[in-house]
């Protein structure tokens, strides 16, 4: 072999994904082509659904993070000695370290592929957890929960993302409601698993989605539309067979991919901040943040925080117990619009979602500012009391019908595949920057006027009616070149 081919070998292995799995489903392929037969290419296909499975790991780890902080306060401010304010800084470094990790995540994800950045988003996890689990004051517990807030920001950005390229235009809401749907499971888990083992054994726990996890990306394939653009045809092209089956005729997708990623890169190979002024950019990337920003400011994260307390008003003894009831509503709630959303379509279940959240929000509202003029002990103060807890759930359901998954789902689908490295990694940071937010200001709205809160974050889900009806576009039964051409 000469020098010349030598080093062009070399540049095409700089070139490869940083976890390349493409060598193992081929010697499948050349097996059974030997063996005169398909029937070993058959058993090593790999269903869209099963790489679905395994990416679901990521967002079952980030709603354990999520969930890890509310049953374990008692114990671990009891253990370390915390004070209420440095337990409120640990639960909300994973916000900070999550922006940090929302604004690496684009360009991880465009560098070396979705699966490698996914690998760099487990370690610190991992190491995170562990610190966790074995701090004794507070500078290994705030170490732990940045370097987990870390790896969920970028989890957040490149599941979705993944999914939305691999998937099929008829399955992808579906499989895209998946990430959505897993972060609810994992914060149930963390909810309940809270209420049997100490903080510290929870804590292990917590490192098992991305142990499992890092092993199982070694048998997926990296996402076909990332490969394309990476001008590894090959490689492009297996990966989307092994997707859709070694039976399926891939042409006429494998030219669709082909024909979008060869358009976006003559337009621009180089994407820049002004380039964002253009509207084939802008708009879509307008709707991402939008309906991620404004999924956060209708206050979940506020309405969930105060629920135990709502939940304590009402009656209930066990205020753990009803936010473990609480996270297996959003489960359900969840598990049902991921079976609606590619049947009856992302705007009309964004808009039943923003409506019912607001009329949700008015009730608990209206409830706080009733209770302020009825005695205590009347029995009007024990039926408002009832009435905000089901405002409350009411509203959780709401939310998990459409607010919840579909924002992120819609992200996925809409930026164009030349600017989803930069374009996403703004939307993720927009949308962790207001969980942030929402989480530190809720106990100040709520010491101001409860039902005032709650009224503000009813005129916002009120305005994103408003803007899901103007702006938000409908992606159901679309391929995701179409929906590029649709804002060229």
């Amino acid at each position: 072999m000469s020098s010349r081919d030598e080093t062009e070998e070399a540049r095409n292995d700089l070139r490869r994904p940083f976890i390349h799995t493409g060598s193992w489903y081929r010697m499948g392929s050349r097996q059974s082509s030997m063996m005169g037969s398909s029937q070993v290419i058959k058993d090593n296909s790999i269903s869209v659904l099963a790489c679905v499975l395994i990416i679901a790991l990521g967002p079952i780890q980030f709603g354990f993070t999520c969930g890890y902080s509310s049953p374990t306060q008692a114990a671990i401010t009891k253990d370390l000695g915390l004070s209420v304010s440095e337990y409120s800084v640990f639960g909300s470094l994973s916000n900070v370290g999550a922006m940090v990790g929302a604004i690496a995540s684009g360009q991880i994800a465009e560098y070396i592929g979705r699966k490698g950045s996914l690998m760099i988003a487990a370690i610190p996890n991992i190491i995170g957890w562990l610190c966790i689990s074995f701090a004794t004051d507070t500078s290994f517990l705030y170490m732990g929960r940045l370097l987990e807030g870390f790896g969920v920001g970028i989890i957040s950005y490149t599941v979705p993302v993944y999914i939305a390229e691999i998937a099929p235009q008829n399955m992808r809401g579906g499989l895209g409601s998946v990430n959505q749907l897993s972060v609810t499971i994992g914060i149930m888990l963390a909810y309940l698993l809270g209420l049997f083992v100490p903080w510290r054994i929870l804590a292990v726990l917590g490192i098992l989605p991305c142990t499992v996890l890092i092993p199982g990306l070694f048998f997926i394939p990296e996402s076909p539309r990332w490969l394309a653009k990476m001008g590894m045809t090959d490689d492009f092209e297996t990966s989307l067979q092994v997707l859709r089956g070694f039976e399926t005729d891939i042409t006429v997708e494998v030219n669709e991919i082909k024909r979008s990623v060869g358009t976006s890169t003559k337009r621009s190979s180089t994407v820049r901040f002004v380039d964002l002024k253009r509207r084939r950019y802008y708009f879509p990337l307008m709707v991402g943040i939008g309906l991620l920003v404004l999924q956060q400011l209708g206050g979940i994260n506020g309405v969930l925080f105060y629920s135990s307390t709502i939940f304590e008003s009402a009656g209930v003894t066990s205020s753990n117990a009803a936010t473990f009831g609480v996270g297996a509503i959003q489960v359900v709630a969840t598990a049902i619009s991921t079976w609606l959303v590619d049947k009856a379509g992302r705007r009309l279940l964004l808009t039943i979602s923003s409506v019912g959240m607001t009329i949700s929000l008015v009730i608990v509202a209206a409830a706080f500012y009733l209770k302020e003029f009825v005695s205590h002990d009347s029995d009007m103060y024990s039926m408002l009391s009832i009435l905000s807890v089901v405002g409350v759930v009411a509203m959780v359901v709401c939310f998990s019908l459409g607010m919840g998954p579909i924002p992120w789902l819609i992200m996925s689908e809409i930026l164009p595949v030349n600017i989803k490295g930069l374009a996403g990694s703004i939307a993720t940071l927009a949308n962790w920057f207001i969980s942030w937010l929402i989480t530190m200001t809720a106990n100040l709205l709520l010491a101001w006027s409860s039902g005032g809160t709650f009224t503000l974050y009813a005129l916002v889900c009120a305005f994103t009616v408003v803007f899901v009806t103007l702006w938000v576009p409908e992606t159901k039964g679309k391929t995701l070149e179409e929906l590029q051409a649709m804002f060229r």
